[in-house]
């Protein structure tokens, strides 16, 4: 279907046909019609299935008709997760309006100067496209006014709640007009978005497009299990020199680490960069800019450069540390293989890191090869270790946790250990699991009787632990001459043995405080006679 049969305004469709698109994809042929109808709308669609168009051109088209209310304020508001993806829909913006007359559209992100967008906000404007927590700021400072909003999408609605800023996004809704069209676009409608969904739409329209397979085909995914950390460089630095690496994204878990692999291969004589939210607009806007430029090889990024880059000269992406959630392993290959490319896909797995694969593998549902490059294959194995072939998990085979429990009636192993009837503890202790109970009984912890413990005779009425018959021990009598004579004969002997040894030795066998016992509070003639000596 074209886009001339979804009922758009000429203006607007002589610019979308001039950006170069002609039909429309799933996703717009069934939203578009919906948002001109005026309804709100829950669009569940992925990555690449053009939905920035899908609610940009109902929603520019709107513009059209002249404002109720009389103000500077926005009549479309679209918040998105992050900064690079809001630069995109406000680009996107300007490409479908540039036919209107006087229109304007303002970029409200963190990172950049408070002064370029206040002078926006200070004129007419008709699209904002926002992240959360910068919206919030200008709210707060009384410089933006919703009074004639029309509007309000949320885009990656999913990912926003995963980055905290379901109170933002609450707090915002609650200041625009209740008589307002609401669009949500996001991954998957269930769980907490369909929550968020319920208590910001009226009677919203459902629409589901499902994934196209044959775009998971152009990206060919690769498992490589490291050894440590150093194994991770020597195996990043032999994928980028690579010929057939064209331009690559590195993806680590945190900021720092950015910074480190960035460093690390600027050091190796590769063009790199690294993108963090701790970086500044303007900084990360250059470092994207230089990637498209082509003057930047490997950017290093953490999981803010998952969505919003097109870059379509990217042929790797390389997952340095594996993601914590199913869904950002998703966005993160889905940078490469773009505009009809085949890509490439290699994850770097720790050797107890087979749960994560897993589980990206169980959300996917495709199997990752484990691939080894020559002269660098790991030298152990995982330690959860994945089921060979496509073999199920469970029955008589392994469990990949080592050998627990088997079935029909055969003894639990664990290592090496033998049977639990047959092993020498048992037999010690008078019980046989394969002897009749009336022949071998357990016996009475609190009988007399020898209880079979190697060689130990039972206890005795003495001390405990003490032979009955065993001889007492001579007395000691330490009011005489000669017990002290003794005494200090034994101390002397130990100020010279420490004299003579080196500082920080002790003598086997001897703490430091084993000469002061309690036995030897008394001798003080002793102890004084080592200072003398």
């Amino acid at each position: 279907m074209s886009f001339s049969e979804l009922g758009l305004d000429p203006l607007i469709l002589k610019s979308v046909l001039a950006a170069g698109y002609e039909n429309a994809t799933p996703v717009q042929q069934q939203a578009i019609p919906a948002a001109l109808s005026g309804r709100d709308l829950l669009v569940s669609s992925h990555t690449g299935s053009g939905k920035t168009a899908a609610f940009l051109l109902p929603s520019i088209q709107r513009l059209q008709a002249e404002p109720t209310v009389k103000s500077i304020g926005p009549r479309v508001l679209v918040l998105t997760p992050t900064r690079e993806l809001a630069l995109q829909v406000e680009k996107s913006a300007m490409t479908y309006g540039r036919e209107l007359r006087r229109f304007r559209t303002a970029c409200l992100v963190g990172g950049a100067p408070y002064g370029l967008q206040l002078k926006r906000l200070s004129q007419p404007v008709d699209v904002v496209v926002a992240t959360p927590g910068r919206l919030i700021d200008h709210l707060e400072r009384g410089k933006i006014d919703f009074s004639r909003l029309e509007v309000l999408v949320l885009d990656e609605a999913d990912r926003m709640l995963d980055m905290g800023f379901v109170d933002d996004i609450k707090a915002i809704a609650a200041r625009c007009p209740a008589e307002r069209q609401t669009l949500l676009f996001s991954a998957t409608l269930d769980g907490v978005v369909g929550n968020l969904a319920r208590e910001l739409t009226r009677d919203a329209q459902r629409i589901e497009i499902a994934a196209v397979p044959q775009q998971e085909a152009k990206i060919e995914q690769r498992l490589l299990f490291a050894d440590n950390m150093d194994h991770k460089n020597r195996l990043l630095d032999a994928l980028l020199r690579d010929v057939e690496m064209v331009q690559a994204i590195v993806f680590a878990s945190t900021k720092r680490s950015t910074e480190e692999i960035s460093d690390l291969l600027a050091d190796s004589g590769f063009a790199s960069d690294a993108l963090h939210g701790d970086m500044q607009q303007g900084q990360r806007n250059r470092a994207l800019q230089r990637l498209r430029e082509g003057r930047t090889r490997v950017l290093v990024a953490t999981d803010v450069a998952a969505r919003g880059i097109d870059v379509a000269t990217i042929s790797h992406v390389i997952n340095f540390d594996l993601p914590r959630q199913a869904e950002d392993y998703v966005h993160r290959i889905g940078r490469t293989g773009r505009a009809g490319r085949t890509g490439i896909a290699v994850s770097f797995a720790g050797m107890r890191e087979a749960g994560l694969v897993r589980n990206i593998e169980r959300y996917t549902g495709n199997r990752i090869e484990v691939h080894t490059l020559p002269g660098l294959e790991p030298t152990q194995k995982p330690a959860s270790g994945r089921p060979s072939g496509n073999r199920p998990r469970g029955g008589n085979g392994p469990r990949g946790f080592g050998e627990k429990r088997q079935w029909n009636n055969e003894p639990r192993s664990y290592g090496d250990r033998q049977a639990r009837g047959d092993s020498r503890d048992n037999r010690d202790r008078g019980y046989r699991a394969d002897a009749p109970r009336g022949d071998a009984p357990r016996g009475n912890r609190f009988d007399n009787a020898a209880r079979g413990y190697g060689d130990r005779p039972p206890r005795g009425d003495g001390y405990r632990g003490s032979h009955t018959d065993a001889a007492p021990k001579a007395e000691v009598n330490g009011n005489s001459i000669e017990y002290w004579e003794k005494r200090e004969r034994e101390a002397k002997a130990q100020a010279k043995a420490a004299a003579n040894r080196s500082y920080g030795q002790r003598p086997p066998g001897a703490r430091a405080g084993a000469a002061r016992g309690h036995e030897n509070r008394g001798q003080r003639a002793g102890v004084r006679g080592r200072f003398k000596d």
